[in-house]
């Protein structure tokens, strides 16, 4: 569906599309396993220092840190490299059972964010990478709430091109699924709720380093293009790389895609 079309639905019909969209990725959980980019450390680290701060980490330094919504595993695998203790829940069993393989040390349990199947008070800081803006925020902040020791802290991430950049610009009009720098819309971001403390952002530069063919295999994990009819998905993938072959930094051999990722948190009061 053309984004244009997308913004004139009614809310019914606006609902339905969502669902449909946040249902896609099961179908693509190899690929998006092998073609997403993970998150930055720094950016990690960033969300959850509100939690190292109220004093909940351990002795060496640890938390326990739920990763919501958690897909295929990009972010709970940075987060457990960094040390901590990690539990993943994800809805789709496909997308699932693509993070048991690639880590399998990751506790992993299937459930959504509306309705978490952990303890009250169980963790300090519950991750959220690329998945906030599917969630019924009316139903998942409480739950989050519930889940937190107080002191813990909510952290959401998206990845974004940097279309600050005049090549990624450009890809981005081409392609017109994707999260942009310039562009980027805070209602997808950590709403208000009595139970969290305002809400704070940061910005951290990142990259993923490509080559046409294997950019145009991340392309095609987004939702927009995974829920194309074939005849349009094909013609939309040609479109991209015809755009990427006319553009002397991305016609040949690998590059750096350039990215901002965009870091919002807000710790349990």
């Amino acid at each position: 569906m053309d984004p244009d079309a997308f913004k004139a639905l009614d809310s019914e019909q606006l609902a339905a599309e969502i669902a449909r969209r946040a249902s896609s990725f099961g179908a693509a959980a190899t690929a998006y396993a092998e073609h997403r980019p993970d998150y930055p450390v720094n950016a990690v680290r960033w969300a959850l220092e509100p939690a190292r701060e109220a004093g909940l980490a351990r002795g060496d330094g640890t938390l326990d840190v739920l990763d919501l919504g958690a897909g295929t595993g990009k972010l709970s695998a940075v987060t457990a490299r960094l040390g901590h203790r990690v539990t993943a829940v994800e809805p789709d069993a496909d997308m699932l059972a693509q993070l048991r393989r690639e880590l399998p040390e990751v506790a992993a349990h299937q459930g959504g964010a509306e309705q978490i199947p952990l303890p009250d008070g169980s963790v300090d800081a519950v991750v959220v990478g690329q998945a906030l803006h599917w969630f019924d925020q009316s139903r998942a902040l409480p739950e989050i709430v519930r889940v937190l020791r107080p002191g813990g802290v909510l952290g959401a991430l998206w990845n974004s091109d940097d279309d600050r950049v005049a090549w990624v610009a450009g890809l981005d009009e081409v392609a017109r699924s994707r999260a942009t720098f310039i562009d980027w819309d805070p209602s997808r971001g950590i709403r208000a709720h009595p139970g969290l403390a305002p809400m704070e952002h940061a910005w951290f530069p990142h990259h993923q380093t490509r080559t046409a063919d294997s950019l145009i295999e991340t392309i095609a994990t987004h939702s927009h293009a995974l829920t194309m009819e074939p005849k349009e998905r094909a013609e939309y993938v040609e479109r991209v790389r015809a755009y990427l072959r006319s553009r002397p930094e991305t016609a040949e051999g690998s590059f750096d895609l350039p990215l901002i990722t965009l870091v919002e948190r807000s710790a349990r009061v």
